[in-house]
């Protein structure tokens, strides 16, 4: 075994940990990947970058694009429609034309926009048949992945496998080679999940017809008739009795209040300025035991002096104040939205604005040109921020006089965690402290030495907390105190919900940017109008302080609000809305250009006249030209990662083969199943195949199979056309796990599925799959030359 075939394993190893435990995004992988084959010589630094040049990798973005212009002018939602017509009442029947429909289409769009645009119109049956969507929407997933391996451009693995057998001086599969193995594959697919499949999935029934019936079937779902409760506002306490923004529920207590009852009138979803009065109840979705915590504040924290402002920053904590210049990233943006603390290590006391000096709520406070900010930081971190002249400038000045020009308080109140505090152990982030207390929490003081109060940052017994007075909020924490609670007995809060409101099932986008924010930092109750109820996130539902988790791909969401904002967000590119009323218009106008752009892509492919990768940019540009869909939007339809995912990994593949290591593992498959002959061949190709695509990406795993497929076909003397069909065809059907397929994990949270749901039936279909390629496949690509 050579140096280099060293190298290359280990970087194989350590891309491929990495890709499956995503400790850092697979994109970033595959382009540190990229750079190691570079650096350490296996591949020449411009073969390294001729990945995103690959003919496979042009393809396959611009078929997201193509696919992209066919949704937006509604072509799909035609084909929609006609499933609803004919998918009856029979569940068997249903998921047959579900599956099948998916499955055509996705033949020549790209799978997960598919899957996506399928969901409103298969929720919609669901809810018209009364069953419980998870009935509909694995086989809606499964239909999508199963139908991209009847075409060429159907999955990225089909590309990837043309392409590879180009690159080997080989005849390259054509667009319907694929066809025979693919429809037969998904043809004893989808009769399985509609004969026993679907005996498999969960069994609620649905509840009830039209809005008042699916608002139940989301409330149960979400759990939420079980967190809501009453909460009476007595007549002796005037400190809350004013604007929900002011009285911070949702930050001090974590709850979301979707209805007030005000002499025997409700009023659905207030907005943050409504203004209580005395005797308003509150109809409260949230954990009642936040009250008891904030009741028992005295337990955590004891009030042991003051300190003088000038004191805690003339030593090793500085002040400086940063003015904002035209053009600075901050603009627009809130010291949330940034996680300004985490970034640049640095807090922000104060903000002025037009002479006026604010220091409550800067959290969330949205930068203006010309903001003056004052930070407060280690001398380290304010040198190094100063050096970033596209912020802003920054000015030095003694403690003492900024604490006249933003009238600061000369002392802080020093609060100390008591033995008996439950902060012990805590991090800050966890504790929400700031937001209960109510006030800022400029430092904490330990062992004598000035601490800045970083997220991450773990209380123990003795810590002094420095922070400011704020008699208003003191006032309000004791009004909230004194909140009488009830359990919720209003009945049926579905048909308290009516026009103009309305709930909706929305989840995140497969293009959406969103991943990693929370809702706090997209102020999504101010910017959309509408009410969080809850959060669903692997058939867990989470109802309490969902303004600070972080969003992922796969949530889904329960919103309040009226129709007309959740219209609105339905143009949003980031989210899908699961209700057919509340959809984007779509330009009907333009169908008939993106048909005809489709039919004179695919024509001259399918006659091989042209190159498929050349057909299908021509195309994607037509969509734009012809207004099929926006420049932005076009951008927005390439799903990035896997492109940067494809481009990155060519290279390792290229030093696999390079080096000799595809080889060399090629000979250790040889050397286990090559006793059982040509099939025993394709059994442990497919089967390595099927294990990894649990974990790896399909493309990825692609990427990395073929090299290894053609030195085993070179050593058994074996036609590489069917195994890189068997490698495509298994690496395509990522069904046993939520995370296998982002078709998988678009379903998830609507359905209400469970991981081990994937994996019992995804499991079962799996191995159908299997059986199915070793009878099948070598009728139409023997593997003898």
């Amino acid at each position: 075994m050579t140096i280099e075939i060293v190298l290359v394993l280990a970087i194989l190893i350590i891309s491929v940990v990495l890709l499956i435990s995503e400790i850092i995004p697979m994109e970033v992988t595959a382009l540190l990947t990229l750079g190691a084959v570079a650096l350490t010589g296996l591949v020449p630094p411009a073969d390294a970058l001729s990945g995103f040049s690959n003919p496979a990798v042009v393809t396959i973005w611009a078929v997201f694009i193509v696919s992209g212009g066919l949704t937006r002018t509604g072509v799909a939602n035609v084909i929609g429609n006609f499933v609803l017509r004919l998918a009856g009442t029979k569940e068997s029947t249903m998921i047959i034309v579900i599956m099948t429909t998916a499955g055509v289409m996705s033949a020549i769009m790209n799978n997960v926009a598919v899957a996506a645009l399928m969901l409103p119109v298969v929720m919609d049956i669901a809810q018209h048949t009364e069953r419980h969507p998870g009935r509909l929407l694995m086989p809606l997933a499964y239909g999508c992945l199963l139908g991209g391996l009847t075409t060429q451009i159907g999955t990225p693995p089909n590309i990837l496998v043309t392409e590879a057998l180009q690159q080997e001086g080989l005849v390259p599969f054509r667009f319907f080679d694929f066809t025979p193995v693919g429809l037969v594959i998904m043809a004893v697919g989808t009769l399985f999940m509609a004969y026993v499949g679907r005996h498999l999935l969960p069994n609620e029934p649905g509840q009830g017809q039209g809005g008042s019936g699916k608002g139940q079937r989301w409330l149960g779902q979400y759990e939420l008739p079980d967190k809501l409760f009453y909460a009476t506002l007595p007549n002796n306490i005037p400190a809350l009795y004013r604007s929900l923004a002011r009285i911070r529920l949702g930050s001090t207590l974590g709850w979301n209040v979707i209805a007030i009852q005000r002499q025997k009138k409700t009023i659905i979803s207030p907005g943050p300025d409504f203004h209580l009065q005395a005797g308003d109840q509150l109809i409260v979705d949230g954990d009642e035991e936040a009250l008891h915590k904030l009741r028992n504040w005295q337990e955590q924290l004891q009030e042991t002096g003051r300190v003088d402002l000038v004191d805690i920053y003339s030593g090793a904590v500085e002040l400086a104040e940063l003015t904002l210049c035209e053009g600075s990233p901050f603009i627009g943006n809130s010291f949330n939205n940034m996680a300004f603390r985490q970034e640049y290590g640095l807090n922000a006391l104060a903000v002025k604005r037009d002479g006026r000096t604010v220091r409550r709520g800067l959290a969330d406070l949205r930068l203006q040109e010309r903001d003056l900010i004052l930070l407060a930081g280690g001398g380290l971190q304010i040198a190094r921020f100063s050096d970033l002249e596209a912020i802003g400038t920054l000015r030095h000045a003694p403690a003492a006089d900024f604490q006249e020009e933003y009238a600061l308080p000369h002392q802080f109140q020093v609060q100390q965690v008591t033995k008996s505090s439950s902060l012990t152990g805590q991090t800050m982030k966890e504790s929400r402290l700031a937001d209960t207390m109510g006030c800022q929490v400029f430092g904490i003081l330990r062992s004598g030495s000035l601490l800045m109060p970083e997220p991450s940052f773990v209380f123990e017994v003795g810590d002094q907390l420095l922070t400011t007075e704020n008699e208003e909020l003191r006032a309000i924490l004791t009004g909230l105190r004194e909140l009488q609670i009830d359990p919720y007995q209003g009945g049926d809060l579905a048909n308290m919900i009516k026009e103009p409101y309305g709930l909706a099932e929305v989840i995140l986008s497969p293009q959406t940017s969103l991943e990693g924010k929370t809702l706090r930092q997209l102020n999504f109750r101010e910017k959309f109008g509408l009410n969080v109820l809850a959060l669903c996130r692997q058939s867990k539902s989470l109802t309490t302080s969902l303004r600070d988790v972080e969003l992922q791909f796969g949530d889904s969401f329960l919103l309040l609000g009226t129709v007309r904002k959740l219209r609105l967000l339905a143009q949003e590119n980031d989210f899908v809305v699961l209700s057919k009323e509340a959809q984007e218009p779509l330009e009907h106008e333009k169908r008939k250009y993106s048909l005809a752009i489709l039919f004179f892509v695919l024509a001259p492919v399918i006659l091989g006249w042209v190159p498929i990768y050349i057909a299908m940019v021509i195309g994607a540009a037509c969509m734009v030209l012809f207004r099929c869909l926006t420049m932005e939007e076009a951008y927005r339809q390439i799903e990035w990662k896997a492109v940067f995912l494809i481009g990155g990994m060519l290279p390792l593949g290229s030093a696999l083969d390079n080096t000799g290591a595809a080889k060399l593992i090629a000979e250790g498959v040889v050397a286990v199943v090559g006793p059982f002959g040509p099939v025993g061949i394709m059994f442990g190709l497919i089967g390595m195949t099927f294990m990894f695509t649990c974990f790896v990406p399909t493309a990825a795993l692609v990427v990395l199979m073929a090299p290894i497929v053609f030195n085993t076909s070179a050593s058994m003397g074996l036609s590489p056309h069917g195994l890189l069909m068997a490698v495509a065809m298994a690496a395509s059907a990522s069904l046993m796990t939520p995370v296998a397929h982002p078709a998988n994990t678009l379903v998830m949270g609507p359905g209400g599925y469970q991981f081990k749901d994937y994996l019992k039936i995804g499991g079962l279909l799996t191995l159908v799959i299997f059986i199915v390629l070793m009878l099948v496949l070598p009728i139409f690509w023997p593997l003898q030359p």
